[in-house]
């Protein structure tokens, strides 16, 4: 019997200590915090304000090693583009807006100068948008960070010529009247343009109203507004 008793004592403690182990294990639990997934990284939402709406291109092999508007060297690959009034470094997000699809620039060059679009993208944002075969696509762009695109120095570009002698015969006609009028050289891949540009304003929407009163009293079809870089 002592034998017995002895035996079912060691079995009441080895179920205590079982039961302490469970119990502890089980507090544990409740403490501990629920797990979750990590979230894969995203781009920050911009800040509400500054967006534009339009048709953006994409340049590749032409430009590519070449030397861009803000000084640097040109890699298609990059998440990169060009803008004719942002300030570089501006980090804009990009959403295509029939596939949705989006992606962050940063913008170093000025362009595109064609009629109706806003935005030239490299090689690899257009891929990552998937429009290289399109080769234009409606987005929206949202400005993510960035200096104030609207307070700058700014102007107005009415023709860019193969022949120096054009450029400076439209300088001579618009100096009259409009005033500072200027032409700045430009070394593109087909060889050397020289830009007229008029004015020197100190934000896009009076750049805007210039441009509208060139085209009102001098028939120009075209014109671009452009931020004045150092």
């Amino acid at each position: 019997m002592p034998a017995n008793g002895h035996g079912r004592r060691n079995a009441r403690r080895r179920q205590a200590a079982i039961l302490l182990v469970i119990l502890s294990f089980v507090a544990g639990c409740a403490r501990r915090p629920a797990y979750h997934p990590p979230v894969p990284s995203t781009v920050p939402p911009p800040p509400p304000g500054w967006t534009e709406d339009g048709l953006a291109s994409w340049y590749g092999v032409p430009f590519y090693g070449r030397r861009a508007a803000d000084g640097e060297i040109y890699n298609m690959y990059k998440m990169v583009a060009a803008h004719r009034t942002l300030p570089f470094n501006s980090l804009v997000r990009v959403t295509d807006l029939q596939n949705g699809r989006q992606v962050v620039v940063r913008i170093i060059d000025r362009g595109p100068f064609v009629k109706n679009r806003i935005i030239d993208l490299s090689f690899g944002a257009a891929r990552a948008l998937d429009m290289i075969g399109p080769g234009v696509a409606p987005v929206r762009l949202q400005l993510v960070s960035g200096q104030n695109p609207e307070q700058g120095e700014f102007t107005v570009q009415v023709g860019a010529f193969a022949v120096h002698s054009n450029a400076l015969r439209l300088q001579h006609r618009l100096g009259e009247q409009y005033g500072p009028v200027f032409i700045q050289n430009y070394d593109s891949p087909n060889g050397l343009l020289y830009r007229v540009r008029v004015g020197e304003v100190p934000s896009v929407a009076a750049a805007r109203r210039l441009a509208t009163k060139l085209r009102g009293q001098q028939g120009f079809r075209v014109t671009y507004v452009v931020r004045l870089d150092p």
